[in-house]
């Protein structure tokens, strides 16, 4: 896989010859530039985060509909695919200002991610349709708007394969990749990038296409008519995704309670959670089961609460089995009162059951509270030898496959560098 200054440096360099021969030729249709790149500003200036798939969806939708515009109020337009990479990118760098002032986000991968996808766009649809070929292969009727469609789906295809492959480079350096190290398995980021085009990538694609299609037949007043209600979706999801963050931000706190109470050392229900988590995803898990993975991770430890005497250093693996499935049920119980998902309960509540009979993400957590208890106030050694312990369980405490997994994680340098994908 490519690394990210090789990505980045094919969107800068293709950024930078788009500009140059714009800047060299002039701009066409400088009223349609105007509009779509202060749409452009606009979306990106309103953009959120929280590590959202499309963080300026209004922005992207805009820059989509500038890439597959081919005629105004019923005439041709004139521009082509180098001065719609070249628009896109000055409008979302000046858009990204304020956000890279403030150090949110990944601005540097937003702005290669939309040179790059905007770009494939604009070469599929404006290349046909400024030649003439557009119009001998499909015409202007019912065709033409598949193949407005067929060129959205080919490029979230693309900018599905181009947002996996920089999360798969940014989870190993270069300098780490040397030692021996393994980079995060491409598949399951694919498959969490394609999962993402059925919410609102297929809400930003299909917008695109429809402002491209109104401004053909209306003119660039159509923009604003179509640009209002996707500000508006996009103001309530910016209110959905504070209440995500809130929420997840009470699980958080909830998880403490133990550590808190003197019942587990201070932050292992997090190390637990970043460990299973970063497992998960080597072992192709996405979506919905990562985020109950990490759910029951943070929660595993809840029940202890219960015991009036804290187990030394919150061990639970050393207590009775008659103790382990009590603590295990209450967990479970307590976690159910939260309103979380059933799944997440289902894992809590199940910590004590043989590993055989235990769901995969109830095998992930197992393992992972188990490599944490073992390593807890050893020095760098203590991997070695926690792994080492963990293999000779197998079979009957733990599941080899996760175990290797374990191993493969600790080869990328840990947890923390696999859950910051």
């Amino acid at each position: 896989m490519p690394s990210l200054v090789l990505i980045h440096g094919a969107a800068a360099v293709t950024a930078a010859l788009c500009l140059t021969h714009t800047l060299w030729h002039g701009l066409d249709e400088r009223g349609a530039t105007l509009a779509f790149g202060t749409l452009i500003l606009l979306g990106e200036l309103a953009r959120w985060g929280g590590g959202q798939r499309e963080p300026a969806p209004l922005g992207a939708a805009g820059a989509l509909a500038y890439a597959l515009l081919g005629d105004i109020a019923g005439r041709p337009a004139e521009h082509g695919a180098l001065q719609v990479v070249a628009v896109v990118g000055a409008a979302t760098l000046a858009g990204s200002v304020p956000h890279i002032a403030a150090g949110q986000g990944r601005a540097l991968e937003h702005l290669t991610r939309r040179t790059l996808t905007v770009g494939f766009a604009a070469v599929c649809f404006q290349t046909p349709y400024n030649t003439g070929l557009l119009d001998q292969l499909v015409g202007r009727g019912p065709f033409y708007a598949l193949w407005i469609v067929l060129v959205l789906v080919l490029t979230a295809l693309s900018d599905a394969v181009l947002a996996a492959a920089l999360a798969r480079a940014r989870t190993l350096p270069d300098a780490f990749r040397r030692t021996g190290g393994t980079p995060l398995p491409y598949g399951p980021l694919l498959r969490d990038q394609l999962r993402a085009m059925t919410g609102i990538v297929s809400a930003v694609g299909a917008t695109g296409a429809v402002m491209a299609l109104a401004v053909a037949v209306g003119g660039l007043w159509a923009l604003p008519v179509f640009c209002v209600p996707l500000l508006l979706t996009q103001l309530a999801f910016r209110r959905y995704t504070a209440v995500r963050t809130t929420y997840r931000q009470t699980i958080a706190s909830l998880a403490r309670a133990t550590e808190i109470a003197g019942y587990t050392p201070q932050g292992h229900a997090r190390r637990v959670a970043l460990l299973s988590r970063a497992i998960g995803r080597d072992l192709g898990l996405t979506g919905p089961d990562l985020q109950v993975l990490e759910y029951a991770a943070l929660m595993h430890d809840i029940g202890q609460l219960s015991l009036v005497d804290p187990v030394p250093a919150g061990a639970t693996a050393e207590l009775p089995a008659a103790d382990q499935r009590r603590i295990a049920l209450l967990g479970g119980a307590v976690v159910r009162q939260t309103g979380v998902a059933r799944e997440v309960a289902v894992v809590v509540e199940r910590q004590a059951d043989p590993f055989r009979e235990q769901p995969l993400t109830a095998r992930i957590v197992r393992t992972a509270n188990a490599y944490d208890e073992m390593t807890r106030g050893d020095g760098p050694g203590g991997a070695l030898a926690a792994l080492e312990r963990l293999r000779l369980g197998t079979g009957h405490d733990y599941q080899a496959e996760i175990v290797e997994s374990l191993a493969r994680v600790l080869s990328r340098g840990g947890p923390a560098r696999s859950a910051a994908v």
